[in-house]
């Protein structure tokens, strides 16, 4: 059995929990019990509390991204356990922005002794899998394009070469676990179907849809093509975060029930 709780989300399924514009979930396998992403803030962190989730028992962290969304737990996290290894790809310690506002990781997570270092694919253990290394465009989340990152000290388009993605297997079940598949949730399983020659059976993922103005027919085009595919497998998915409610409800249109919504407190249990 695999147990799945969102520890913080955009929104909240109920009004103990905390909720922010971040995401972190806590996952309960045979033989781990794991991290993924930390939120904004230290706020997982008491609904892990109110969850019962028992934070010194986590052996592995895992980091989708270099962006403060998703690591502004870590320290906070390190004070209570010291023993977690922190998987991040090498590049998650970057300088990126959104505009002229920095949305990179705290430096100071760059130090912390449990932090492991990754290049590229990274297989934990027969359960646990890392892949990176997604370069397809195919359905593009077009938010991107106002990411950069420094380079060179140079601003540049970002590529998401930080990005990676955790698959966990376990009697005979794949979940594939990302953060915000800022590479474009196709062209992710696309690299997940060369590596298992499969889909997986569940994937928890923001979709890095959201907007603050209205969407183009482009983009709603975009939106539904990707929906249409996902519609196709066998997968269920879950996503919230960085999706938001409109591309939410355009997706559901074409889904429905094979597309679930996460939120603070949300369990899934597989």
């Amino acid at each position: 059995m695999i147990r799945i709780l969102t520890l913080i989300e955009n929104t909240s399924g109920n009004p103990q929990y905390v909720c922010e514009h971040g995401l972190s979930v806590y996952i309960e396998t045979g033989k781990h019990r794991i991290l993924a992403d930390t939120g904004a803030s230290p706020g997982f962190l008491e609904n892990a509390c109110s969850l019962g989730v028992d934070l010194e028992k986590i052996d592995t962290v895992v980091l989708s991204h270099g962006h403060y969304d998703h690591s502004g737990g870590i320290l906070a996290f390190s004070e209570i356990n010291a023993h977690a290894r922190i998987y991040m790809q090498q590049t998650a310690g970057g300088d990126y922005y959104h505009g002229d506002k920095y949305i990179g990781v705290d430096k100071k997570i760059l130090e912390l002794p449990q932090a492991v270092f990754l290049n590229g694919d990274t297989e934990i253990d027969e359960e646990l899998f890392l892949f990176s290394n997604v370069t397809g465009r195919r359905c593009y989340p077009q938010s991107n394009l106002a990411l950069s990152k420094i380079e060179n000290g140079k601003q540049v388009q970002e590529d998401f070469a930080h990005e990676q993605y955790l698959v966990i297997r376990e009697d005979e079940k794949h979940i594939l676990i990302s953060g915000c598949a800022h590479n474009g949730i196709l062209n992710i399983l696309d690299r997940y179907q060369e590596l298992f020659q499969t889909v997986p059976d569940v994937v928890i993922s923001g979709f890095h849809l959201m907007k603050r103005t209205e969407y183009t027919l482009q983009e709603k085009q975009v939106i539904l093509d990707t929906a249409k595919e996902l519609n196709q497998m066998k997968t269920i998915f879950y996503t919230g975060h960085c999706t938001g409610g409109p591309a939410m409800e355009l997706m559901e249109s074409v889904m429905g029930d094979r597309l679930g919504r996460l939120y603070s407190g949300c369990e899934i249990v597989l």
